[in-house]
């Protein structure tokens, strides 16, 4: 008996042993630690490619700073950043009294960074003439030179580009002013139908698009039968046919042998001829552009077959159309 109550004194002594000391380790630590935060605060370290470049005490709201910058950069007109290296942070304890250095740690940073310019080009034709900053800015340039009949309306197109070299950029006045370009104004609505034609290759100073796709079932030139004033292409009837450049039309509506028949001028000296066409959707003094619809195949007026006659007239004298298009 007397030897398990010496056992559960012992213990007991033990127990309490262990326990001042814990106690007095506690003490001691919270006293450490009081120390340390009076003295000392958590930061981090900051290197960049291996090398130390300052302090933060956040390190998250730092980062984000870097990569909103990454993101979008710093005005409208970047599109983003590229950079290679990124920073690397080391929780550490420094006295009080250091100060944190984030502006010159972003500073750092950033200056490794390529940035990308986003602006718009506006180009005629194909060819890159003004930039400017803004989608609006772009789409108001293309619309107002369609308002003003410009033309070139048809060929002023715009892209968004991204670029390491930032573009001057040309207002949208300024702009509409460089290109546009006045109509040539029709002085004449005379047309002939005589089949007087010449065989050589003139240059029109416009350049013509198929009206249709199809199939060639008759040239153009003399033949036993007559002359053929223009270019016969068959297809479905009510396929869509599209004006070869713009211009004024100066006739629509039936014409003889030529059945439903749409003219366009295209300057003083130019004109094309769109025949047998079903539907007519343009009407005499409507301008239209390259590519609009204007009438319907059909086989109206001295006609076998579903077809479009096409002829190119200057000064009233058919010239091969093939010389131009198909």
């Amino acid at each position: 008996m007397r030897t398990i109550t010496s056992i559960f004194r012992n213990i007991v002594i033990f127990l309490r042993t262990w326990t001042k000391l814990i106690v007095l380790l506690l003490i001691g630590l919270a006293i450490i630690g009081f120390i340390v935060f009076v003295v000392y605060k958590p930061m981090y370290s900051v290197s960049l490619n291996g090398e130390f470049i300052g302090y933060t005490e956040d390190r998250g709201r730092l980062q984000k700073k870097i990569n909103e910058y990454i993101k979008s950069g710093d005005s409208k007109t970047v599109a983003f950043v590229e950079i290679d290296n990124l920073p690397e942070y080391n929780l550490c304890l420094l006295q009080k009294g250091l100060t944190a250095n984030d502006n010159e740690i972003f500073d750092k940073v950033i200056s490794s960074g390529v940035p990308y310019y986003k602006y718009y080009a506006i180009l005629d034709n194909g060819e890159e003439k003004y930039y400017v900053q803004s989608y609006e800015e772009a789409e108001a340039i293309v619309q107002e030179l369609k308002n003003k009949n410009s033309q070139n309306k048809d060929t002023i197109t715009y892209t968004l580009k991204y670029e390491t070299q930032l573009k001057d950029f040309t207002d949208t006045n300024t702009a509409v002013a460089a290109l546009y370009k006045e109509m040539p104004k029709i002085t004449t609505t005379k047309f002939v139908t005589k089949k007087t034609v010449d065989y050589t290759n003139t240059a029109l100073g416009i350049a013509l698009i198929k009206p249709i796709n199809g199939t060639i079932t008759s040239r153009f030139g003399r033949r036993s039968s007559g002359t053929h004033t223009g270019l016969d292409i068959a297809t479905s009837a009510g396929t869509p046919i599209k004006a070869a450049a713009a211009g004024t039309v100066i006739y629509s509506g039936y014409k003889g042998s030529y059945g439903n028949m749409v003219i366009i001028a295209h300057t003083n000296s130019i004109q094309t001829y769109y025949c047998h066409c079903s539907k007519l959707y343009v009407s005499k003094g409507q301008t239209v552009s390259q590519g609009e619809t204007i009438a319907a195949v059909g086989s109206t007026g001295n006609s076998t077959g579903p077809h479009l006659h096409l002829e190119v007239r200057v000064n009233g004298v058919a010239k091969n159309p093939q010389n131009y298009v198909y």
